[in-house]
């Protein structure tokens, strides 16, 4: 895995994306070339700006692939993954996106017949480097060997995981290390023993080992700390199991977590430099949304007062940076007297409250298009942690470990958890959001606010996540 701005990242997936950017461009060229070895066509375009249109032409496609997610890899499906039929479509997606980037900037334009040329050999070349990339993951290329040192419940979760991580890389299990104080919860087969005068780095060489996983819950006593260091001089990776599960997740595991991890484990960033960025990406993005959704929230509004009457925004206190309560603005969705005794209630997923516009709304996220308001006044970021009423927050602080850490940044319209989790309706559901949460506090940055921005898209798509 690659970090990219505190982001983990498959290697697998920044190659495939790195080929299939060679592919788009080097298509733009090839389009053109083709086109132009025809003595009737038109004059060539202007060569200054035509690495720009070939650099808008791969973004535009690029960006659409990943909406209708397209990097969102299974081995086990390979050549029969559906991500093929969902080509056209994000080649159409593309086309949208062009026209737009063409309509503003006329001078980057191909012509017809260059660009029906281009997106012809731009899907053949993608088609071709997607067959080319299954076939070469069925080789073995993409494993890589580890170990687990340790034998009880925690290392068995640890493997049980590295077994069902088939979506981005795939891993060979050589083995478990026990350690005496642990209850053996693994196969006795699985287990590895040293022979006398061996060390853990003639273990790892011994089975062609790249990463030990260090997956001991109590590390007091015969916990071999400079065997492992010695791993980590002789270029074997050593990682632990809170940093396993951050990887192979993109999750912070609130169960098996020591706060020393948090404190010195980097990430957090809270510079002046990132909240700058932050704030220009917010403003950016909610004057866009603004501009583009304004007919539809008009359209919204209306529909909402001829069935169920005023008011047709909703106001509802939530718990924001540092805890501080504000008001979030809403379409509202439920009935009026969706609360009449006066006690807040989790919203369920066919919650009967709900009106019939309020369903569709909130299938399509329509219903939180005005808390772009709340981001132009600085209480929400575009990307964030849900907000909460103060009511279930009080609750999940007593019941949830760290569950105020993701109070420690703006709360968002969209956020990691919500393209990455489902409806939350409960306790458990918020431990399993939570765990996304921080995974977004601790390592939020501008590429992961672009990610989750991508993601919303598809979520919108295809009707997924919450």
């Amino acid at each position: 895995m690659l970090k990219i701005s505190n982001h983990y990242v498959s290697k697998i997936v920044f190659v495939l994306l790195f080929v299939e950017v060679l592919v788009l461009l080097g298509a733009a060229y090839a389009g053109a070339a083709v086109r132009l070895l025809d003595p009737g066509a038109p004059a060539a375009p202007h060569l200054e700006h035509f690495f720009t249109s070939a650099v808008a032409f791969a973004s535009a496609i690029i960006f659409s692939m990943s909406a209708m997610g397209m990097y969102q890899l299974n081995f086990s499906e390979g050549l029969r993954n559906p991500f093929f039929l969902k080509l056209m479509p994000s080649f159409l997606m593309g086309f949208v996106i062009l026209t737009l980037v063409f309509y503003i900037a006329p001078e980057l334009y191909f012509g017809r017949g260059i660009l029906l040329l281009v997106f012809l050999i731009a899907a053949s070349g993608i088609f071709l480097a997607r067959i080319i990339f299954f076939k070469t993951s069925e080789q073995r290329f993409f494993e890589s060997r580890i170990i687990f040192l340790g034998g009880g419940p925690l290392a068995k979760e640890c493997s049980d995981l590295a077994e069902q991580s088939n979506k981005y890389h795939k891993y060979d299990i050589a083995g478990f290390i026990a350690i005496p104080s642990e209850e053996l919860c693994v196969p006795a087969d699985t287990l590895l023993k040293l022979r006398d005068g061996d060390s853990l780095v003639s273990l790892a060489n011994q089975y062609n080992v790249t990463e030990i996983v260090v997956s001991v819950q109590n590390r007091r006593g015969g916990f071999p700390i400079k065997e492992l260091l010695d791993c980590k001089l002789q270029g074997v990776k050593v990682t632990d199991a809170a940093t396993f599960f951050e990887r192979e997740t993109c999750q912070i595991r609130v169960d098996s977590l020591q706060p020393s991890w948090l404190v010195f484990g980097g990430g957090f960033d809270q510079s002046f430099i990132r909240i700058f960025m932050k704030r220009g990406f917010d403003l950016i993005c909610s004057t866009i949304i603004l501009v583009l959704s304004l007919p539809v929230m008009l359209l919204t509004a209306l529909l909402i007062y001829l069935e169920d009457g005023a008011p047709v925004f909703y106001l509802q206190e939530r718990v924001g940076l540092d805890s501080k309560p504000f008001n979030v603005l809403k379409f509202r969705s439920m009935r009026n007297d969706a609360e009449k005794g006066g006690k807040p209630q989790w919203a369920a997923q066919n919650d009967p409250r709900v009106t019939r516009i309020g369903k569709f709304i909130r299938r399509a996220r329509i219903d939180e298009l005005p808390q772009v308001f709340n981001v132009f006044k600085g209480e929400m970021s575009f990307v964030g942690p849900r907000p909460e009423r103060p009511y279930f927050v009080e609750q999940l602080i007593e019941v949830v470990p760290y569950y105020n850490v993701r109070h420690s940044i703006k709360p968002g319209i969209t956020g990691w958890a919500q393209v990455r989790y489902g409806y939350g309706s409960s306790a458990e559901d918020a431990l399993q959001k939570l765990q996304y949460d921080l995974y977004y506090v601790k390592n939020n940055s501008l590429f992961l606010d672009i990610l989750v921005l991508i993601d919303t898209l598809k979520v919108v798509l295809f009707r997924s996540g919450r």
